[in-house]
């Protein structure tokens, strides 16, 4: 009699496995203050800390050279962390890191120098060409071909959840579209998260990063489930599965935080109990997405960003245009949610009830969520729209092109992504309100 080999991953049929993955997590106010001690246990010796300047110029980087010192570790610091990194500034990044032998990595700053950690960590465990590593269709979409070093990140906004995620993200000068590398094993092995290190963050800066925790949660918690997909292999499987069991509880614990605290953050930085409250949303959603993945607004925010001409956000670095990521994001969400309403009414609608409760009064059930994004917009200072960047109704088509070469993305999303939906999608986001 023989036997059938169970788990080869040839079954025909519906996909029966998702895949959830973490960093360790150390929590707190002063956190930060025993990075030494916590490097020092995964076996590093010389360590990069990267981030940029502006967050170097708080002091905090510096103060964790000092710490990881005084722990015994050789240590050095990297500042030239390009806000929205690029694919040059990633680059740069990586040429100043080829031949220190470092063993280990710290970031110290938002998703800009989270990800340019993750990108040099790949890089220098692996050269390669860029290229190489990017994303399919842009990129060759390869892996890395064996572990990396150990990065430890520490976040100083909340908003990207680059702590717990597989992904950097970069815009790509030549092709003025935001992409990006993803691998399991680009992931932190330690998010060390303190509260108290947000308290400087201005308002436009917290809005900003704000949105991305909330779209984060939105795209993740109506994503297409991980079970619609077909069987795949072992190695098949990406990090990016669809919505999940484990991913939809992190997310059911991020949108209440973000409803109590949001605006209070915004309006009042001091306010330490709200700067909690965002950094463990920002923690959540980032364990939510980074597996169940993100979909339309994501896809087609990197666009909105990589095609910028002339908008300059509040509280930003002014040398050159830009639209914030989580601002990118969240100017078509409202949209994007209209639209993928009907593919499951009643997490759209639990999400509208969780944001803003008052939103259970409007007649129009598919206009609750929608609205509940956009008053949490004008409450903290967000453009109306595409056409509050510099965008116009002339853009529509360049806009639809970005956000189709997107397709890890728009694969994610619960219903099917055409130009003609993605038309109706930019073309409503010209105008929120």
């Amino acid at each position: 009699m023989t036997s059938t080999p169970v788990g080869t991953g040839t079954e025909h049929g519906p996909e029966t496995v998702f895949t959830w993955g973490g960093p360790a997590l150390k929590f707190g106010v002063d956190a930060v203050d025993e990075i030494g001690y916590d490097v020092a246990q995964l076996g590093a010796s010389r360590v990069l800390v990267v981030t940029d300047p502006g967050v170097a110029a708080t002091g905090l980087p510096h103060r964790v050279v000092e710490t990881l010192r005084k722990a015994g570790l050789n240590a050095e610091l990297f500042a030239g962390v390009h806000v929205e990194p690029t694919d040059a500034s990633m680059k740069e990044a990586v040429e100043f890191a080829q031949g220190g032998d470092w063993d280990g990595f710290v970031a110290v700053g938002g998703g800009s120098s989270i990800d340019t950690a993750k990108a040099v960590n790949l890089m220098t465990s692996y050269p390669a060409d860029l290229y190489d590593y990017i994303n399919a269709p842009i990129g060759l979409g390869k892996a890395p071909a064996g572990p990396v070093k150990p990065l430890v990140a520490v976040p100083t906004t909340a908003g990207t959840g680059a702590e717990s995620t597989t992904v950097c993200i970069m815009d790509l000068l030549d092709l003025r579209v935001k992409t990006g590398i993803s691998h399991p094993r680009l992931r932190p092995v330690l998010a060390v998260v303190d509260p108290r290190v947000t308290l400087s963050l201005p308002p436009g800066v917290t809005a900003a990063t704000g949105f991305d925790i909330l779209c984060h949660a939105l795209e993740s918690y109506t994503a297409r489930p991980y079970d619609s997909y077909p069987k795949r292999r072992p190695e098949e499987r990406v990090a990016y599965c669809g919505a999940n069991p484990v991913s939809d509880v992190w997310i059911q614990h991020t949108l209440p935080l973000l409803a109590r605290s949001f605006r209070t953050a915004y309006r009042d930085g001091d306010d330490l109990a709200a700067r909690t409250d965002m950094l463990q949303a920002a923690l959540f959603a980032g364990l939510g997405f980074g597996n169940a993945g993100v979909h339309i607004p994501h896809a087609c925010a990197y666009p909105i960003a990589g095609r910028v001409r002339g908008f300059h956000p509040v509280d930003y670095p002014d040398e050159e245009p830009m639209v914030p990521h989580g601002m990118s994001v969240v100017l078509t969400a409202p949209a994007a949610f209209r639209h993928t309403f009907d593919a499951n009414p009643e997490r759209h609608l639990w999400a509208a009830h969780a944001l803003d409760p008052a939103t259970d009064d409007l007649g129009e059930e598919r206009e609750r969520l929608p609205e509940a994004i956009s008053r949490l917009m004008r409450d903290t200072g967000m453009p109306n729209g595409l056409s509050g960047v510099g965008y116009a109704a002339d853009d529509v088509a360049d806009l639809i092109g970005g956000a189709l070469q997107q397709q890890r993305l728009l694969t994610i999303a619960p219903v099917d992504v055409n130009a003609e939906l993605l038309e109706g999608i930019f073309t409503e986001a010209l105008r929120v309100w």
